[in-house]
């Protein structure tokens, strides 16, 4: 791992206003290439190498967004509101569950028969969690498959690796790589909020632990089927990667996994 002085070192260059790229500049071509199942050249091209743009880009066309109608009555359904005297322990204490398995394959929350599994234990099915505020999840990857880039919004999170090796690449908010090498079995990785990150499991597969900072950590996704990627609309992701409307379907849809990315299936 970096030293705490090239760990600062990086960040406080990032932020004196010298132009940085996208959060995608910091991972290797090779780590996006099997992320998002495009060949080398779209991949520099999401990464901006020769985009001398400002981070606020203009759409060149006009785009549509698809938005669905909601009355008042799903408006009146939808809306919770949390007691302000609310502490986490309206159940009774007999019925308060204690302890929730995130080691057992049938308790995966997300399942890849090729790429592996991930389990969670937040307040949802551990109401216990509200109390210390904090979530954790465990992670299990196959040989070579790939967790997809994500950061974790609301939430600091500490990883300690359980068994195998992986490549693990922590990129932060400026688009600077400030972690790039091997975690194995009995190392810990710290991830900061909102730094993005990419796990690729080696020969022997690699299992982890996480703690998170959060009893209801929110983990968003750059590529996958269902990424922020997929979200946007084409002629925005087109504006924003200076691309053709081609090379931004393939961009958006070129990946049908979801968090897990089953190994070997790179398009060349």
């Amino acid at each position: 791992m970096m030293r705490r002085g090239e760990w600062e070192g990086r960040s406080y260059r990032g932020s004196s206003g010298e132009k940085s790229g996208n959060v995608f500049s910091g991972f290797a071509d090779e780590f996006l290439e099997e992320a998002f199942q495009v060949d080398s050249g779209l991949v520099r091209k999401l990464k901006g190498e020769d985009d001398e743009r400002d981070r606020i880009v203009l759409a060149e066309e006009d785009f549509d967004v698809l938005m669905p109608e909601r009355d008042d009555q799903e408006r009146s359904r939808g809306r919770y509101v949390e007691s302000e005297t609310e502490n986490g322990f309206e159940e009774t204490v007999c019925t308060l569950r204690l302890k929730h398995s995130i080691g057992r394959s049938e308790h995966a929350d997300v399942f890849n028969t090729r790429g592996g599994r991930i389990s969670t234990a937040n307040f949802n099915n551990l109401p216990f969690l509200r109390q210390v505020r904090l979530s954790a999840e465990r992670g299990v990857l196959y040989n070579k498959a790939i967790s997809a880039p994500h950061y974790t919004v609301n939430a600091h999170t500490l990883a300690y690796a359980t068994r195998g090796s992986a490549r693990v690449q922590v990129v932060d908010n400026y688009g600077q790589s400030v972690f790039d090498g091997e975690v194995r079995e009995g190392q810990v990785v710290m991830i900061p909020q909102n730094f993005v990150v990419m796990t690729k499991a080696g020969d022997r597969g690699f299992e982890w632990i996480a703690f998170k900072t959060n009893d209801n950590a929110i983990t968003n996704l750059l590529a996958g089927r269902v990424s922020q990627m997929r979200l946007l609309p084409l002629g925005v992701v087109s504006n924003m990667y200076k691309i053709s409307r081609e090379e931004a379907q393939r961009l958006k849809y070129g990946q049908p996994e979801m968090r897990i990315f089953s190994p070997g299936r790179t398009q060349r």
